[in-house]
Parts: structure tokens; C-alpha cells; sequence
């Protein structure tokens, strides 16, 4: 057990705070009322500076092979995401990548992206799989992130999604890759420890609701949670199918209707929203904050960091997109990345500055929340305290 002590002279929705803590929050008011039973205890003077939640990166696909810096250029001459998909490219493309690297070389890869989030505050990651399509590709993607979880203090929550596109092997056969490869090889890793949730894509480049549903049956059938890819290119109903198996969260959701809003609503479905990927593809369809206002449903932010529709290693920076693109006030996009994004990944254990959660803390050279989502290309960052450690 670590020893206790106080953060004073520090900003948090209470000005003047203090804050203490080991592993876990212990106290935090007003300095003025810090308990006597206190006083003995290692002060640390924070000088003023604003205090929050570590941030939470809920929607990754950070380990992967490859880059794909020509579809990059392909896309600003016009040619949509859809059309490099069919032509081979897209996903498949770094598919080819994946499959070819080893273990080390994906945690390698993957690495400096993990230290620029850890860098910006951030304390909890969650990594995809999805770009192997194989079962060995898909159980070494796995592995990689819980290895990642060991070279760095920084809790990693894996997802499983296999049903991210269907690979050229099984061109035309989707149903039987899902019975051959896809649920027999989430069995392999759940067994093997390997997975924390599992996730599809559900669209009409890669797998339909009908499909989706035999996939969640099986996670279910593992008492594993769920996710979704919904509603990114089209209105396929993703999201409500999502909700009726009681996912944690739907994520992307640009063509999301209102019965699909108030199905999330209705199952506490957290809507997880990726500007990264809205603006690297040039979109124009905006989610619907608005409806997801309306009906109360949890908006989460994430950087979607992937090599080809969002290369977003700043999770700062998709907080000021999603005040921008999407017009999320300051403190929602705060709480997107830290109580909102907590509920994506189904932790109740931080996200907050309550008593009892983790103490998982990002100091901010900031006098308020609205400059972590103001300032483009600045990191604010003081300190990252992660389980009490400064």
C-alpha cells in the first residue's frame, strides 16, 4: 500500500482544491477544509494548476503494420474511401502489413504512438485488433497489446475485431469466414486471456447487421461485452442492433437516425465520436449531437489512431476537432475523454475525481478546462500521476 499524500494549491471544479491520495482518491475538497486527521501527510504545492481525470483513449487501432500514406494522397485527388476499398486497398492494405509482421516489430511500431498519448495525459488505452484477418495475425495483434501493457504504465483494454473487413482469401464468403475463422478464433483468445471486448464493422464494405448479430451472439455466449462500428458510411441500423445486445458503446455514427439515438439511449449505449476520421476522409454529414443530446445519450471522444481514416496519435487535438467539427462544448469534450470514455470501455473504477477511483491524474499547466480543447498543436501537460505515482 502506498503511502498517502496531499496535492494542494491545485484547480479542479473546486478552486483552491486539494486532493488526497495513494493509489486511490482519499479526500478532495477545498483546501481550506482538508480533514486534520491530514496534516502529517507529504504535501506536493501543484502552484495553481488545473487538475483532472487522466485522460482515456477509447477507440484505438494503434498496433498495425504498415502505413498508408499513398491512399492518403489518393484521397486528396478525389478517389473516396469506399473506391480504395474495393480496388484492394483500405484495410486489406494494411492487412498485407500486418500479416508479414512479427510480434516485436508490431509493438515497436506501435510504441512511439503510445508514448505521444502517455505524453498528453492520457492513462488508459484500448487497442483493436482487426488487421489480421487470420487467426494466428489476429492472436499475435492481441498479444502485441498486452505486451504494450507491460512496457508502459498505462492500462491497455484489448478488443477483438476480426469482423473488420472480410479478408481476399474469403472474397464473397463472409458468412463462412465468420464460422471458420472469426468465432472460432475469438474462443482461442478469450481462452487464452486476450480479450476484453469484442467489436464489428458494420457496413456494406464488411459485414451486415444479420452477420453482426451471429458475432455478438458468440461473444455473449463468452460473457464478453460489446461494440460496434455503426453507421459511418450509412444507416445500416448498426447501432440499434448494437443496443439491443446491450453494447458498451456504438462508435463513428455520422448517418445515425433518431431510433437508433433513442435505441442507445434506452440501453445506455455510450456514442463514441472520432473527428479524426471525419476529417482525414472530408466528411460533410456531422454526427447528430444534437438527437444525442436530446435523449441523453453518453458522448465519448477518441483519436480512432489507425494508419488510414484517422493517423491521430493526439487525443488533445480530437478534443479540439470535436469542439470544432462537431461544436462539443469545452467540458464535454473533457468528459468524452474521461467519464464518458470510462463508460466505452465499461470501467467504473476512474474517469473522475470521486473518492474511491483510481488516482489516475493529469496536471495541466491550464487555469481551466476550456484550454485543453482551445490551444491546436500545444501540449499543456505538467504531470501525469498514474496509481498515485507522480
Amino acid at each position: 500500500m502506498r503511502a498517502p499524500v496531499i496535492l494542494e494549491n491545485c484547480q479542479t471544479a473546486i478552486p483552491d482544491a486539494a486532493i488526497v491520495m495513494d493509489e486511490r482518491l482519499l479526500w478532495l475538497g477545498p483546501r481550506a477544509d482538508l480533514p486534520g486527521d491530514y496534516a502529517g501527510l507529504v504535501r506536493h504545492d501543484l502552484g495553481g494548476r488545473l487538475v483532472t481525470p487522466a485522460l482515456i483513449d477509447c477507440h484505438t487501432h494503434i498496433v498495425h503494420g504498415g502505413n498508408r500514406a499513398g491512399e492518403f494522397a489518393q484521397r486528396l485527388e478525389g478517389v473516396s474511401y469506399e473506391e480504395i476499398a474495393r480496388a484492394g486497398g483500405g484495410i486489406l492494405s494494411t492487412v498485407r502489413a500486418t500479416r508479414a509482421a512479427t510480434q516485436a516489430e508490431l509493438v515497436a511500431k506501435a510504441l512511439p504512438f503510445v508514448d505521444a498519448l502517455l505524453a498528453e495525459g492520457v492513462g488508459t488505452i484500448e487497442i483493436k485488433s482487426g488487421y489480421g484477418l487470420e487467426a494466428e495475425a489476429e492472436l499475435r495483434m492481441l498479444r502485441a497489446a498486452r505486451e504494450i501493457a507491460g512496457l508502459r504504465d498505462v492500462t491497455v483494454k484489448t478488443t477483438y475485431l476480426a469482423a473488420h473487413a472480410v479478408p481476399p482469401e474469403y472474397k464473397g464468403r463472409a458468412d463462412a469466414y465468420l464460422d471458420e475463422v472469426c468465432i472460432p478464433t475469438l474462443r482461442v483468445a478469450h481462452a487464452e486471456g486476450l480479450v476484453d471486448a469484442v467489436d464489428a464493422f458494420c457496413e456494406g464494405i464488411a459485414f451486415s447487421s444479420d452477420q453482426v448479430d451471429r458475432l455478438f451472439r458468440a461473444a455473449k455466449a463468452l460473457n464478453l461485452p460489446v461494440k460496434l462500428h455503426a453507421e459511418q458510411l450509412s444507416n445500416l441500423h448498426g447501432a440499434a442492433l448494437a443496443a439491443g445486445h446491450g453494447a458498451l458503446s456504438a462508435d463513428h455514427l455520422e448517418w445515425l437516425d433518431e431510433d437508433g439515438v433513442k435505441a442507445m439511449a434506452a440501453a445506455v449505449t455510450v456514442a463514441v465520436l472520432l473527428p479524426g476520421a471525419f476529417y482525414a476522409l472530408r466528411e460533410t454529414r456531422l454526427p447528430p449531437i444534437d438527437l444525442l443530446r436530446r435523449h441523453g445519450v453518453a458522448m465519448a471522444v477518441a483519436t480512432d489512431m489507425n494508419p488510414g481514416t484517422s493517423p491521430l496519435s493526439s487525443l488533445l487535438l480530437a478534443m479540439n476537432m470535436a469542439c470544432t467539427l462537431f461544436r462539443l462544448t469545452p467540458a464535454e469534450a473533457l468528459d468524452g475523454v474521461t467519464r464518458q470514455a470510462a463508460r466505452a470501455l465499461g470501467l467504473s473504477d476512474r474517469g473522475e475525481l470521486v473518492v474511491g477511483q483510481r488516482a489516475d491524474l493529469a496536471v495541466w499547466n491550464c487555469e481551466s478546462v476550456a484550454e485543453l480543447s482551445y490551444r491546436i498543436g500545444f501540449n499543456p501537460l505538467h504531470q501525469r500521476i498514474i496509481g498515485g505515482v507522480l
